[in-house]
């Protein structure tokens, strides 16, 4: 066979794999419990070569977790060691060194075996309503107060179910039936994608993934690195400052690239905060690569080999390289303000290709709702929702309208969320004026109202950001809003923290906007006109920011 055949029979072999874990993906969202992962996609699945390489990941699922998972299955066969793998295991852990950075992502791994031999192993992960502990938010001082941690173990040992473990988690969380059918929901994804391997190593006549694997990422690495060397060489820094807890926090990020690489130093950044707004260093290195990538090789799938040239090192014990036992329990708000970090830096490099900033972090929302008095007879509920604010202006195009980048994650039907418990949401729609004004407008935010059903009352932990600091316009382009948290009588709230909404009361967030791209004169007036048309501006607001007068 011509070597472009044999090429060709690698390139389908290839794209059937990624057609394996999509399926492996799909499963898990079909069987999950939470609507994080049902209704929101906030979940990861890939396959793995021998040495616990991701060869092919799903395009379902957040860079987060993906690019985290990418080096937790090599954590699992160092710790449950190679002469304890065994047809049938199913391995389990929630470690937010060794997993995707905080206890609430439950990430399963299960080895695959053909014709009795090992071949591989899939892995996926998922986000539970629950853990335990304080429940999900940032107030805890340490790992240990924010639920329970699962170390690297047999959650199945040759197909039987570790049922002290089932016993220990379920007498541990909040709601245990939906967080032991989200174990079994991750399991069963991964039987899937064993299923569709088999199914493919048959058809294609094949013992194992090594002559695949190899083609994957030798190509990958080639393929990316080709890209790197038609960059610009050199040095960038850029930092951004954000709200933090109960004080600024600064990120900082130096960007060196290289023709054989990028590195991403966090040196000049804060130190650890003494609430749970603290990110391993898996976590953010996670979302450096993914924000470098989606500008210098958007193109390229992503594996273990077009991951490798890129490298991220911090100070031990910075807010961004955070050591056991620091609470980390949202990792993720800061964490999603690392795209915009490195991409403020390439923009240096690469001006004309980089979007401004954003609303960047993910406006979770964890609501506890409890029954006002016993007499009620109801029960109560937890209830996550996934709500996002507006994206930077790109280039040549507006930014995206409550649209969660870089997490990519789905925002949860209202109908979704008002079946899990007694919570009605009185309003959701785009923030007139949000956006920051440029050539290219900055998306819009968002605008909730949400308040208990009658005879309940909820408390909530906000996991907010950019209340004080917003996403900042590039090349001339004006500041999105800034965001903000308040009681519908106008009582403010605080941006992070646990809080109470009463009975009768509701809660309004406003939900920042993304950052404009260049001139403000510049924008066609038919996109002006456009604009107040659709609600996204105020004639005010086009007088102020683009001179329009009538």
């Amino acid at each position: 066979m011509s070597e472009s055949l044999i090429d060709i029979h690698m390139q389908v072999m290839w794209n059937r794999l990624i057609s394996v874990v999509e399926e492996q993906a799909q499963t898990l969202i079909r069987t999950a419990f939470s609507t994080s992962v049902r209704e929101a996609g906030d979940l990861s699945a890939g396959i793995f070569d021998l040495q616990g390489q991701m060869l092919a990941q799903a395009v379902t699922g957040t860079p987060g977790h993906v690019n985290a998972m990418a080096e937790s299955v090599a954590h699992f066969i160092k710790d449950i060691g190679p002469e304890s793998i065994f047809e049938g295991d199913v391995y389990i852990t929630n470690d937010p060194w060794k997993g995707t950075g905080h206890l609430h992502d439950i990430t399963i791994v299960t080895p695959s075996f053909h014709h009795g031999k090992l071949v591989g192993y899939f892995a996926s992960t998922a986000h539970v309503v629950d853990i335990g502990g304080r429940g999900f938010g940032p107030d805890a001082r340490e790992v240990y107060e924010e639920g329970l941690f699962i170390p690297i173990m047999k959650f199945f040992e040759r197909g039987q179910v570790d049922r002290t473990l089932l016993n220990i988690v379920r007498n541990n969380v909040r709601e245990s039936d939906k967080v032991i059918g989200d174990f079994y929901a991750l399991a069963a994804c991964n039987e899937t994608g064993h299923r569709r391997l088999i199914d493919m190593l048959t058809e294609f006549n094949l013992d194992d993934l090594e002559v695949i694997g190899s083609f994957i990422l030798k190509h990958s690495r080639e393929a990316t690195l080709e890209r790197l060397r038609s960059l610009p060489h050199g040095s960038w820094s850029y930092s951004l400052d954000l709200d933090g807890y109960d004080e600024p926090v600064t990120l900082a990020a130096r960007l060196t690239i290289g023709p054989e690489g990028v590195l991403v130093d966090f040196a000049g950044t804060s130190g650890m905060s003494k609430f749970g707004i603290n990110v391993p260093l898996v976590y953010a290195k996670a979302y450096a690569c993914y924000g470098i990538k989606c500008v210098v090789a958007a193109e390229i799938p992503n594996n273990a080999a077009s991951l490798a040239p890129f490298d991220v090192v911090a100070p031990e014990g910075c807010i961004l390289n955070a050591k056991r036992p620091a609470p980390v329990a949202v990792r993720h708000v800061l964490g999603h303000f690392v795209p915009d970090l490195v991409l403020g830096a390439l923009h240096q490099a690469l001006p004309g290709k980089v979007p401004a900033e954003g609303a960047s972090a993910l406006w979770n929302l964890h609501m506890s709702v409890r029954p006002v008095s016993d007499q009620i007879g109801g029960k109560g509920a937890e209830i996550l929702m996934f709500n996002s604010g507006g994206t930077g202006a790109r280039p040549t195009l507006d930014g995206l309208n409550a649209t969660a980048f870089p997490s990519g994650v789905h925002t949860m039907p209202i109908e979704a969320t008002e079946n899990v418990g007694p919570v009605i949401v009185w309003r959701k729609e785009l923030r007139e004026g949000s956006g920051g004004a440029g050539e290219q407008r900055g998306g819009l935010g968002q605008t909730i109202e949400i308040a208990a059903a009658e005879g309940y009352m909820f408390r909530f932990s906000a996991m907010f950001d950019r209340l004080g600091h917003p996403a900042r316009g590039r090349d001339g382009g004006h500041d999105g809003a800034a965001g903000s948290v308040s009681l519908d009588d106008g009582t403010p709230l605080r941006g992070k923290g646990l809080q109470v909404v009463p009975d009768g009361k509701k809660l309004i967030l406003q939900l920042p906007g993304g950052g404009g791209y260049g001139n403000p004169s510049n924008r066609p007036s038919d996109l002006v006109d456009d604009d107040i048309l659709n609600g996204y501006i105020t004639e005010d607001q086009a007088a102020a920011d683009y001179g329009r007068h009538n």
